[in-house]
């Protein structure tokens, strides 16, 4: 298959670029680009069986698998270098700290970011977009006034603010989407107002595939004097991502989908915007002087870095970003591309087969219905062939409603899948719908 001729995300390429070529049958070029097996041989458990079956990981919007370098950067830390940070003056002190701080740079440069003091860790997005809404939220957002949520949203990034909203007064407003998944942007113009304080967008909807044009939605709501936060849990391993070109005051990702361990993520802050925010939570770490008069506090951004963080999960985040950043990125982005082009023509030749979201320019995440079989019953079937997948509502419930369900299966593509994983996935539905005729749908 000829890879479509598609500019790459990001660094000056629109954000909603569609795929200029129709989808093909035949299966996505290495030559001259991409080849994902350089990345399958990094990848263990890429190399395990399941039911009898090799392993066919289709869940990579859910988490993505890790390499042996990470692997071992683990191992390596707490083999040889396990120590506390920041506040020893030994050899494995200094050491751990000189990691600890080249993970911040590392994100610092994957982000875009001018200054790794912009880079404030924690425990992954969701604890990234509430300590926010705990911190600059609590101190910006008052009685009437608006924060802006598409409906696209991930739950991490609607349940914070509405409780935030409840708690101050403010409303909480729902960005409707148009029928193919991206976000009405004639409603979200007409919806910004001089009381919108805050726009919440995910940079990649982790059901629908949707890559809103935040650049410009950021600049409209800057007009108003709001400031954007954008989710990028689902973008950053799957395109470029300049923080700056976007004009974003928060960014915030979760390491474990950028093939690095769990319980380890990222917030960006414009340095201003980080400056004038309070501190989240109390203790260790984040202290200048303390006395029963009162405490003063670290400068950003160890000020929101209480106790002792994840100094392992930093070790192997950058691990996984020299490890993804050593392909070239726009090369993988090319190949998800025609990936994701030859899965969709492949699954709509399955009668009954439903594909949500088809927004030009989305990423490789296919959520489906079967008409007749309960999306459970999918993933169940499915793992009986080694392939996973998830099922559910994906914590993204209003997405789902939008397209009058309340249930969906979701393959999600990352760049060690193949072609011929996508045909087994095929192969296995095609085999569900001979073998076990479709029934009555359950409602959920």
């Amino acid at each position: 298959m000829t890879i479509p001729d598609v500019r790459p995300y990001g660094h000056g390429a629109p954000e909603t670029a569609a795929r200029t070529t129709p989808p093909s049958t035949t299966p996505p070029r290495t030559g001259g680009g991409f080849d994902p097996e350089t990345a399958r041989r990094d990848i263990p458990v890429l190399h395990r069986t399941v039911n009898g079956h090799p392993l066919v990981w289709l869940d990579n919007g859910a988490t993505t698998q890790k390499p042996r370098q990470v692997i071992e950067a683990l191992t390596a830390y707490y083999s040889a270098a396990n120590s506390n940070i920041h506040r020893g003056a030994h050899t494995m002190a200094r050491e751990a700290t000189e990691t600890y701080e080249a993970g911040r740079q590392a994100v610092a440069d994957l982000l875009g970011a001018g200054t790794p003091d912009s880079v404030v860790f924690t425990r992954g997005t969701t604890e990234a977009i509430n300590l926010v809404a705990q911190t600059w939220g609590r101190a910006n957002i008052g009685p009437g006034d608006e924060i802006l949520v598409p409906v696209l949203e991930h739950h991490s990034d609607i349940v914070p603010w509405q409780m935030l909203a409840k708690e101050k007064r403010a409303r909480l407003v729902p960005v409707p989407l148009l029928p193919d998944g991206s976000i009405d942007q004639e409603a979200f113009a007409h919806l910004l107002s001089f009381r919108t304080q805050l726009v919440a967008i995910s940079h990649a909807s982790n059901v629908l595939g949707t890559v809103p044009p935040v650049r410009e939605m950021t600049a409209l709501a800057h007009r108003y004097g709001a400031k954007v936060l954008v989710d990028g849990a689902q973008a950053v391993a799957h395109f470029p991502v300049d923080v700056q070109e976007l004009d974003a005051d928060f960014y915030v990702f979760s390491g474990h989908k950028l093939f690095a361990p769990t319980g380890i993520g990222a917030l960006y802050g414009k340095p201003e915007v980080l400056a004038g925010m309070p501190p989240w939570q109390g203790g260790g770490n984040m202290i200048d002087q303390v006395d029963f008069t009162g405490s003063t506090y670290a400068p950003v951004p160890h000020r929101f870095e209480a106790g002792t963080g994840h100094i392992s999960g930093v070790a192997g985040l950058l691990a996984a970003i020299n490890w993804l950043t050593g392909f070239d990125r726009d090369s993988v982005a090319a190949y998800e591309n025609g990936l994701l082009a030859y899965a969709e023509q492949a699954m709509s030749v399955l009668p009954g087969l439903r594909l949500l979201g088809s927004a030009p320019g989305k990423i490789a995440v296919l959520t489906f219905t079967l008409a007749g079989h309960d999306p459970m019953e999918i993933a169940h079937w499915l793992d009986q062939d080694g392939i996973a997948v998830r099922a559910g509502h994906h914590c993204a419930q209003p997405s789902l409603r939008h397209y009058g369900v309340e249930s969906a299966a979701r393959a999600s593509l990352a760049l060690y899948n193949t072609a011929e994983e996508v045909d087994q996935l095929v192969a296995s539905l095609r085999r569900m719908q001979e073998q076990q005729p479709a029934q009555t749908a359950r409602q959920p």
